[in-house]
């Protein structure tokens, strides 16, 4: 089987809950560029983002448990939206960047200790024969609260963090490409985590 196409620990795209999800969100689709947006838009404002609960526990980041879960962080809510696009048969992958986040609260910049977010999640999708990437880590309500319009993707066009903020202020900025994976790199990433913001 695609590797792309495959459920994984992490991405049990194969489980009955992510299963049920799209089938709740495909509706009439007319093709596979709606399809994904829809499962894009769903998970976005689905799951709200927050980055103030990253687990160390590998059960917390499963697809299936992530989609029955009120919030999320960019890491879960990719694996989530990979885990959908691939019961749909889209072929998916996780994709991973660190990015500065140049409108982060203060609450944040003082737990974090810097406005570097490392391994910032992601999602790719292969659709008409080609490779796109999304990130559904901020919900709209947040993305209005900041004062940003909320990343919209239509299945065709990359839809990656905002560079700048609706008054013209530098927003998100990606400064080291990690790369794209089959399945959740976990160990890494707790260790990067570990390793740039401490306990």
């Amino acid at each position: 089987m695609n590797p792309d196409l495959a459920p994984t620990p992490f991405i049990d795209s194969d489980s009955p809950v992510v299963r049920e999800f799209v089938d709740r969100v495909a509706g009439n689709a007319r093709d596979d560029h709606e399809l994904v947006a829809r499962l894009f838009a769903a998970v976005r404002d689905g799951i709200r983002y927050d980055p103030y609960n990253v687990s160390a526990d590998p059960g917390d980041y499963r697809a299936s448990t992530v989609l029955q879960s009120p919030t999320g962080y960019c890491v879960q809510k990719s694996v989530a939206l990979t885990a959908c696009a691939r019961a749909a048969g889209i072929p998916s992958r996780l994709g991973f960047a660190d990015v500065k986040n140049h409108l982060q609260s203060e609450r944040l910049l003082e737990a974090m200790g810097t406005d570097l977010f490392v391994w910032h999640g992601y999602s790719t999708f292969y659709v008409g024969a080609r490779w796109t990437k999304a990130s559904s880590a901020f919900n709209a309500e947040l993305c209005e609260r900041f004062g940003v319009e909320p990343l919209d993707f239509d299945g065709r066009r990359d839809a990656l963090l905002h560079p700048f903020s609706g008054d013209g202020s530098m927003y998100m900025q990606y400064v080291h490409d990690r790369g794209t994976y089959a399945d959740l790199p976990l160990r890494e990433i707790l260790e990067g985590i570990r390793e740039t913001y401490g306990g």
